[in-house]
């Protein structure tokens, strides 16, 4: 794109979830600097004609794991071709940093379940901005802290509660993380350290948020104790100042059905003054490491400590798993070495001739617990009343790139599945308001700066889809296939995707938090 551009032909979604309209808008230098009907404009700038396109503004991801994109010799590009333009990482308690002289290897081992390998060359979060500064970002960089790092920080990987010291180390690495540009405070509760953590302890290290940040939460719970876990988090909310409930979900079929007091409760919340939001991704199957079906008492220490319990307590993880878990519903995604992928635990189990149980175990010592797995656990009724309520954003949850193997198609498809599954052939969604959640919404929920709407002033973060075809195109054996429809993408002005092509630029930046 020249410095100055005019959009033209293009039925305008200016991300407020107004009706589509007939409109110009014109780039320069980067911005958005007038939004005017068709034949206003001066005729003889330099044009480009999206005729048959929505032309709306760039697409936010308010829940991804790509904290490690721009870390990549390759560039991540499922995300871009989507029409996302801005991603919130550090979701779920995961981030990068900080990394304590303690616990670094602990850090390390741990985040390889999850990461690629990394050559971690930072400790605190100035260090790890300016390492990812230094590289360059596809899409713009919304960085959260995570609870589960700043615990590893400060402990390790114990069950131990911690003392006062141990809680200002956390307290002090999150001011730092937020002092270097970070937007709130994530936790992810059933992930080993966090789920050792008591409330308590996560509303005393949310207070170092000052009572007007962002506490993003995967919830203790999004099954049986799903609404005792929605109260937890707006415990925790409350302190922090805002909260945002991470992939609402209700899992597993026992619990099918829940969804419609969870929304409830959190409408009840919301009525009362509490500030919190929620994100969905359009799928019912969900997905995380391998390790979350293990019970929290195979978690703590280190991953020898696990696998050893793994290799001597067999028994007693059938009793204490049970028989409610689906092994047919539990699709190997991606291994270190590559072996089991594609296939549940159930074929697996068959094929070895042994018990599922057995050959959960087996998979997980024969990949030192480096898994990740797809989970078909929820129910499309209550996937669309999620969807269908006006404070839900849009989140992939896509996994970090560069782990190859099978992952969940969310990674490549969850924006045009909204926009083709949902809004064009569900009707779940009014195609104005589909695009309200991932643009506007999210760009107010996360106080994410000068994106989210076209609007004169704004940053020329844009993307132009075909509302009659746009779709996503991976599927669970066949993930990595980008969609359909969404032919061009600007990033500050300049085409990024053109024809459904990734140009080849990273063109995004590490965002700070509008003050």
């Amino acid at each position: 794109m020249t410095d100055t551009e005019l959009l033209t032909g293009a039925l305008l979604a200016d991300g407020t979830g107004a009706p589509l309209r007939p409109a110009e808008v014109l780039v320069q230098d980067g911005h958005i600097t007038a939004v005017e009907n068709r034949g206003t404009l001066p005729s003889d700038l330099p044009r480009r004609d999206l005729t048959g396109l929505v032309l709306a503004p760039g697409f936010i991801d308010v829940h991804s794991h790509a904290d490690n994109a721009p870390l990549l010799t390759t560039d991540d590009t499922t995300k871009i071709l989507q029409g996302v333009t801005t991603e919130v990482v550090g979701n779920c308690g995961f981030s990068l940093a900080p990394r304590s002289t303690d616990h670094a290897e602990t850090l390390s081992t741990f985040l390889q379940r999850l990461f690629p390998p990394l050559e971690f060359s930072w400790t605190g979060f100035h260090d790890l901005f300016a390492a990812t500064d230094a590289t360059g970002y596809v899409t713009n960089y919304c960085p959260l802290v995570g609870h589960g790092t700043l615990r590893i920080a400060a402990l390790g990987m114990t069950d131990a509660a911690p003392d006062d010291t141990a809680l200002r180390t956390m307290r002090t690495a999150l001011e730092e993380g937020m002092t270097a540009g970070a937007f709130g405070l994530s936790s992810g509760l059933i992930y080993p350290p966090a789920v050792f953590a008591t409330t308590d302890e996560l509303s005393t290290v949310a207070e170092a948020l000052g009572g007007t940040g962002l506490y993003a939460t995967h919830m203790r719970n999004e099954g049986d104790n799903l609404l005792e876990s929605i109260d937890e988090a707006l415990h925790i909310g409350a302190t922090a100042g805002r909260t945002h409930l991470s992939h609402l979900k209700a899992t597993h079929p026992d619990n099918w059905g829940k969804m419609r007091p969870a929304l409830a409760k959190i409408h009840q919340a919301r009525d009362a003054g509490h500030d919190v939001v929620q994100d969905v991704y359009p799928y019912t199957a969900s997905s995380t490491m391998l390790t979350a079906v293990l019970p929290t008492s195979y978690l703590a220490g280190t991953a020898e400590e696990t696998l050893a319990r793994l290799g001597s307590g067999r028994d007693e993880l059938a009793a204490s798993i049970g028989d409610r878990t689906q092994w047919d519903r539990i699709l190997i995604a991606t291994t270190a070495s590559h072996r089991f992928e594609g296939r549940t635990i159930a074929e697996i189990a068959a094929a070895e001739d042994t018990e599922p149980v057995d050959a959960l175990i087996n998979i997980l010592i024969s990949e030192r617990l480096r898994v990740s797995m797809i989970n078909f656990s929820m129910h499309e009724d209550d996937l669309e009343l999620a969807i269908a309520d006006p404070h839900t954003m849009i989140g992939s949850d896509g996994l970090p790139p560069g782990m190859g193997g099978k992952p969940h198609p969310r990674l490549t498809g969850t924006f045009p599945r909204v926009l083709g599954r949902y809004s064009r052939e569900r009707d779940v969604l009014a195609l104005p308001d589909a695009i309200r959640r991932m643009t506007s919404l999210p760009a107010k929920s996360f106080r994410i700066p000068d994106r989210g709407t076209i609007t004169p002033g704004h940053v020329a973060d844009l993307v132009a889809f075909d509302a009659d075809t746009v779709i996503d195109v991976g599927d669970y054996q066949d993930p990595m296939r980008p969609p359909k429809g969404i032919p061009w993408v600007c990033q500050r002005g300049r085409t990024v995707v053109a024809d459904g092509e990734y140009l080849g630029s990273r063109n995004g930046t590490r965002l700070a938090p509008k003050i």
